[in-house]
């Protein structure tokens, strides 16, 4: 081979070398390590999305305060995809394909997570953390997402042993009326049927409460002894009030998406008889160390201490874990192989991910709406 020949299969190998490096080695240099989000992030449903980013930064920050993981600062890269599963495609796109992340978190929507996994899939790139994501479409997503919040199975599952060792037997399922609110129906049948039970009424809400006077005269008529809600926190009052209205005064419980704080803001000291099924660990706990360290970096940064927040916090609390047990040769592979093999205990909730699990916490607790919007145990 001449010079000139050898020096071009050099340089060849040289890029070739080069381009492999940086794949392996996406959203991590010497000094830092780049992640980043897809979530809706403005309107009235982006507030509880920010919530979450910004607890997800009270542990990047903390961490960085401290010298970063492995000598790396943590910087988060996050855009507004709207709850639009097109918006989510071009947000993932660009944070896999131009800016190079090596992970993605708090992501948001069933639909904008399915929108973004083929992306993820194809360049190895972890997503941890999603919200509002339902099983099916998490089961979609194994090997591509960690999610850290219990499944919507296991939280119904909660809520009707609550209510069978209650002797609760006539349970009403609310929902909202959309293919999301639909398979939660779904859900709610099986678990049911596991106790011998049958759905004794059930009906769809519009987002906006479109349906709340019919569902409520639905309920009036059926006399259920429980009423289980899926849906907003607006949606949810709207339903309370009117069959409150009708002379009917069943039980109202909520799966986690209902807003305490909506409900009693639209309902006053009436919100009192709800209680909602949480899969976040209660924030305001005096006891636990991980609660208090919530709340200190909360106050310090001026993050308000909520749900949503925390859930945020958790998240990124794995996601720092994941990259502390990773060291300092990083890359996208390496992290999947990190929390794939993950255990870890934090605000008294088992993280899990092992034997295959995509999502890796049970947790459900249920917890009462007091007047004010606050929650007690």
């Amino acid at each position: 081979m001449d010079r000139r020949g050898f020096l071009a299969v050099a340089g060849a190998a040289c890029m070739a070398g080069r381009v492999q490096a940086q794949g392996a080695d996406a959203g991590v240099s010497r000094t830092e390590i780049l992640l980043g989000q897809s979530a809706v992030l403005t309107g009235q449903l982006g507030d509880a999305a920010l919530a979450a980013q910004a607890g997800a930064r009270l542990v990047f920050d903390d961490a960085n305060a401290g010298g970063g993981v492995a000598g790396r600062a943590l910087r988060l890269v996050s855009l507004d995809d709207e709850l639009n599963p097109d918006k989510a495609l071009a947000n993932y796109r660009s944070l896999v394909l131009e800016q190079r992340v090596l992970a993605c978190v708090c992501g948001t929507g069933a639909a904008p997570t399915m929108a973004g996994t083929g992306v993820l899939r194809e360049n190895g790139v972890p997503l941890i953390g999603a919200s509002a994501v339902t099983d099916s479409v998490r089961d979609k997503t194994r090997g591509v997402a960690y999610y850290v919040r219990a499944s919507s199975m296991r939280e119904l599952e909660a809520l009707v042993q609550h209510l069978v060792t209650l002797g609760m037997s006539r349970i009403a399922f609310i929902h909202l009326a959309t293919p999301g609110g639909e398979e939660i129906k779904g859900q709610m049948q099986q678990v049911l049927s596991a106790q011998q039970l049958q759905l004794h009424a059930s009906a769809g809400v519009g987002p906006d409460g479109a349906g709340a006077q019919d569902t409520a005269k639905l309920l009036a008529t059926s006399q259920p002894q429980a009423v289980v809600l899926f849906m907003s926190g607006a949606a949810a009052a709207a339903v309370m009030k009117a069959t409150w209205q009708l002379g009917a005064a069943p039980t109202f419980y909520g799966m986690s998406i209902v807003s305490g704080e909506t409900t009693a803001r639209l309902l006053g000291a009436q919100s009192r008889g709800l209680a909602v099924a949480q899969v976040t660990p209660y924030p305001w706990d005096g006891a636990d160390p991980d609660a208090l360290q919530f709340r200190r970096l909360a106050q310090a940064a001026k993050v308000p201490v909520n749900y949503h927040s925390y859930e945020g916090y958790l998240a990124g609390r794995v996601t720092v874990e994941a990259l502390q047990r990773a060291g300092r040769d990083l890359s996208r592979e390496r992290l999947h192989a990190v929390l794939r093999s993950m255990r870890m205990r934090v605000a008294g909730m088992d993280i899990d991910f092992t034997g295959n699990r995509h999502t890796g916490s049970r947790f459900v607790e249920l917890v009462q709406v007091k007047q004010d919007g606050r929650y007690v145990r």
